[in-house]
């Protein structure tokens, strides 16, 4: 990784600094490994799918918040016409619990000449709990914290997905790039090939041995093939210029596009051996383990939570609330029967909506939800399948028409250079060798088409298999 790491980072370097640095006819190589580092750690989607697992990871933070203890204070005190009516200060602190049971304590100084009835006078300590009995299973602030923890792991399995789906684009224009440069390379030494052509021709007919119109058919090749030349030679800056829209610097700054850039060919096979894994393998893994499925997962996993939820709304509203309390802010010295038959306030709130038909609609919607989700998942799962053996038998079938392809190239090319002895003998025209040279290029380039239709569909195939992120 930390080798990869350095070559990312010298690439970025050449990509900046490469026209200044080098003089205008060298180039320098972009591999495939270095092209998808570079994507990987700087692209703007990829840093924008970070931030996601960021902000979920807040969300965590906040729902945690819901179990934090609670501190407040109450003052109040009325003075008129030199009597003091009342003095209230009641600080108390409340320290929630996972099971919805809430501990309470606090502190009371009732003074004043017409205090309420209801309040103890003088200095009074409390302390007892909140118990929402329709609570106890599950409540807001748990359903809350599991829906964070479970979105924390949807935004990590989302940023999997953002990055399968950007490799793949990516990779798409690399393979395009790829092309266009061997397309160009073959172009620019067939022009070659015919300069050296015209100059033989020229001088056979200035000595006479050949008639001036074989002037005007090798200079009418040479045209066209500047021409295809010319034509390609715009399709590799397109796609160079495509390249560059997936590199960008550490700092969210795009690459300005240095031509001297050229693909890595070393790994750019025209045959191409038969080392797929096992179809029933690919299958297996991504079925068991692709972040578009783990997705959909994690997603039922929220409305779950949230029909569990739903089903607590179903239940009658019941809450216990119970006080030990004590004369004066110091701790009983023990608790005796007498202490505890004299000294506790107690209380009931319960509500029973007569019909529930907001309950039982909020719960149907989400149980619908849930079922709606579920479906979901079966028809990705026949989706994932289904690219994945669609890609398969393209990796397959492409390999058989590369085959077909090389012995169609070696064939043309034996005919070309056959065609070209003959005619550098005497022995035929320059109409035929054209025709020759002209099948040549043309299976050639389609070689080089077919060639990166592989490559283009094995990307696929790693990224139906979710293999880009999944094994790293």
């Amino acid at each position: 990784m930390r080798r990869r790491k350095n070559r990312s980072l010298l690439l970025i370097a050449l990509l900046v600094f490469g026209q200044k640095a080098y003089a205008a006819d060298s180039l320098r190589v972009l591999t495939r490994d270095a092209f998808m580092s570079i994507v990987l750690q700087y692209h703007p989607v990829v840093k924008q799918a970070g931030i996601r697992v960021e902000r979920a990871q807040a969300g965590v933070l906040e729902a945690r918040g819901g179990f934090d203890p609670s501190f407040k204070t109450e003052l109040d005190q009325k003075t008129f016409d030199g009597t003091r009516y009342y003095s209230y200060v009641r600080p108390a602190i409340a320290i929630p619990t996972w099971y919805g049971v809430e501990i309470k304590a606090g502190l009371e100084d009732n003074t004043g000449e017409r205090i309420s009835t209801e309040y103890t006078p003088g200095r009074t300590t409390y302390a007892g709990i909140s118990l929402p009995a329709h609570n106890l299973l599950f409540d807001q602030r748990r359903a809350a914290l599991r829906q964070a923890r479970t979105f924390h792991e949807l935004s990590k399995t989302e940023q999997q997905l953002v990055a399968n789906d950007l490799l793949y684009e990516a990779l798409a224009a690399y393979w395009n790039w790829t092309l266009e440069y061997r397309i160009y390379r073959i172009l620019t030494e067939a022009v070659r090939v015919n300069e050296t052509r015209i100059r033989f021709v020229r001088t056979e007919y200035e000595q006479g041995a050949r008639p001036a119109i074989d002037t005007i058919e090798a200079l009418a090749q040479l045209q066209n093939i500047q021409l295809q030349r010319e034509v390609s030679s715009l399709a590799l800056q397109n796609a160079g210029i495509a390249i560059s829209g997936y590199l960008w610097l550490d700092k969210g700054m795009p690459v300005e596009w240095n031509g001297n850039l050229i693909p890595d060919t070393s790994d750019y096979k025209t045959t191409l051996p038969d080392a797929l894994a096992d179809l029933d393998k690919l299958l297996s893994f991504a079925l068991s383990r692709h972040p578009k499925l783990s997705a959909i997962n994690y997603k039922i996993d929220i409305l779950q939570i949230d029909n569990r939820l739903k089903a607590q709304y179903l239940l009658p509203k019941l809450t216990l609330n119970a006080n030990f309390l004590n004369k004066g802010y110091a701790l009983p010295e023990k608790l005796s029967a007498g202490f505890l038959e004299n000294n506790y306030k107690l209380g009931m709130d319960i509500s029973i909506p007569l019909f529930m038909r907001q309950a039982r609609g909020a719960y149907r919607a989400s149980k619908l939800k849930l079922e709606e989700g579920k479906w979901e998942r079966n028809q990705e799962l026949l989706n994932v399948e289904n690219k994945i053996k669609t890609y398969y038998n393209e990796v397959r079938n492409i390999q058989q028409q590369i085959m077909l392809y090389n012995q169609m190239y070696l064939n043309a090319e034996k005919l070309f250079l056959g065609e070209k002895f003959r005619f550098e003998a005497g022995e035929s025209t320059l109409f035929l060798l054209n025709t020759r040279e002209n099948k040549l290029l043309e299976t050639a380039q389609k070689l080089q088409e077919v060639t990166v239709k592989w490559h283009k569909s094995y990307t696929g195939l790693l990224w139906a298999s979710a293999l880009f992120t999944v094994s790293q």
